[in-house]
């Protein structure tokens, strides 16, 4: 999760909203780590965990993340939800609640859903505190701005 943190931190100094996200390997190997790029990229899908996970596959040579794990440190959302769902992530393990937009714990609750094909195991508050300042820091810096 510390690298996750470093690529929320990194996505922050570039005007992004500060998520990151890290995938590991069966051995625990940093396969692919990313944090958002929606504005340089303009792209609404360059989420963290998307990114991090386009990687991995690519790494791979393969369109499933079988055995491997995903860190990242905000509720991922009901899109970042679903494709870790497709990807076939094992364990994903998350940070800071997301009421507003998660949809693992709140909203959508995708992989209760019963048209979900794979439910990764779930852990989450890992590093909360951290993610969630970092966030809160980088909202409270933009209305000043404006």
């Amino acid at each position: 999760m510390d690298r996750a943190l470093e690529e929320a931190r990194a996505a922050a100094c570039r005007g992004e909203v500060p998520v990151g996200a890290v995938v590991t390997g069966p051995d625990g190997e940093i396969l692919a780590a990313a944090g958002n790029r929606t504005l340089e990229l303009k792209d609404p899908t360059a989420h963290a965990e998307l990114l991090a996970i386009r990687m991995a596959c690519r790494k791979l040579g393969s369109e499933r993340l079988v055995n491997c794990d995903l860190y990242v440190t905000l509720e991922p959302c009901g899109m970042c939800a679903t494709a870790i769902s497709f990807a076939r992530i094992r364990r994903l393990y998350y940070g800071a609640p997301d009421e507003k937009m998660g949809a693992v714990e709140h909203g959508p609750r995708m992989f209760s859903q019963p048209t979900c094909h794979h439910r990764p195991d779930v852990y989450d508050g890992i590093g909360a505190q951290e993610a969630a300042r970092i966030l809160k820091e980088f909202f409270q810096q933009r209305r000043v701005a404006l």
